[in-house]
């Protein structure tokens, strides 16, 4: 037993000293790479120059390669890794894919480590891995998640500033331009990339479809059809942007309103979650040695794990039942 925790804990010593020895030889070429893309995107905007490409679908764009390009280029163009790609940038995270794996297969071997450290039982080694290795994604999933809702509760502002530019009589790029000027994160960038998109040359169909492509949003999509019908067929854009925008201010009210009448079921969640824990922790105090067989025995050591497990499960299912799309 003592050879198995000797050796769980110089493989999680030399995974963390090659990452951080990895780290820290890519620090010198980012710091130079990034200097040169400063250079460069200073020249750009002050030139304004338009390069002819070959593909008119598809723009110039830099990317982290990170710690391992070898292993972002590998799982990159899988199916997986495409979608892990598409959540690091919906989150907002300046990290690569490969970034994230190192980052996860560290915790998951300290996750490893802890849990077997503290029960001494052989299975909780994998399930401590994985729990580790998981949450860097659940990390992932929350700013994500953060980001989309922030996204959405700014979207009519900027639906009604294009749509008071159009009135004034700019074009529709104009309006793009000033909700990326006017509006902060995330709206603000996101609309930056679709006005560079398209004044570099990009069609403004394919512009769009990559602003949908990047914040797969209900109402971005309605935004994205609306402004290429009024192109192909005609009408009132701006007529069209202010009812949208009414349409989407009017929802989120009825979301508010749904959020009250379930508070009480969220919370009978986070109090059922956290019930156990208290108790614990009082009855650790009030009476050690009666707490202690938990820890020590074997027994008490699974029905500890049974427990965690059950509390979780029940959490997730009463957040699902309280959860309600509108």
């Amino acid at each position: 037993m003592a050879i198995v925790v000797i050796g769980i804990a110089f493989v999680v010593g030399a995974a963390v000293v090659v990452g951080i020895a990895l780290m820290m030889s890519r620090v010198p070429g980012m710091m130079v790479q990034q200097k040169v893309d400063d250079r460069l995107k200073e020249i750009a905007l002050g030139d304004r120059f338009e390069t002819e490409q070959a593909d008119q679908n598809n723009l110039l764009k830099t990317q982290n390669s990170g710690p391992l390009p070898g292993l972002d280029a590998a799982i990159g163009g899988t199916a997986r890794g495409s979608a892990i790609k598409a959540w690091i940038e919906q989150s907002g995270t300046k990290a690569s894919l490969s970034a994230v794996l190192l980052v996860a297969c560290l915790v998951g071997a300290a996750g490893a480590l802890g849990g077997f450290m503290l029960t001494r039982l052989a299975a909780a080694a994998p399930a401590g891995f994985l729990g580790g290795f998981g949450l860097p994604f659940v990390v992932l999933r929350i700013k994500r998640t953060r980001r989309m809702r922030a996204f959405e509760e700014q979207f009519p502002e900027a639906l009604d500033l294009i749509s008071r530019a159009l009135k004034a009589g700019h074009a529709f790029a104009t309006g793009l331009k000033m909700a990326a000027e006017e509006l902060q994160e995330p709206v603000g960038p996101e609309f930056r990339k679709t006005f560079e998109e398209q004044n570099y040359g990009l069609a403004v169909k394919d512009a769009l479809d990559n602003l949908t492509g990047r914040i797969p949003l209900l109402d971005v999509r309605f935004f994205a059809t609306a402004v290429v019908i009024q192109r192909e067929t005609g009408g009132n854009l701006s007529e069209i942007l202010e009812n949208l925008a009414h349409v989407v201010r009017e929802r989120f009210k009825i979301l508010r309103q749904v959020r009250v009448y379930t508070a009480h079921g969220r919370l009978t969640g986070y109090v059922l979650l956290a019930l156990p824990a208290v108790l614990a922790g009082a009855l650790a105090v009030i009476n050690p040695e009666h707490m202690d067989l938990l820890f020590r025995e074997r027994m008490g050591q699974i029905m500890l794990l049974i427990c965690l497990g059950m509390q979780t499960a029940g959490f997730l299912w009463i957040r699902q039942i309280v959860k309600i799309e509108v």
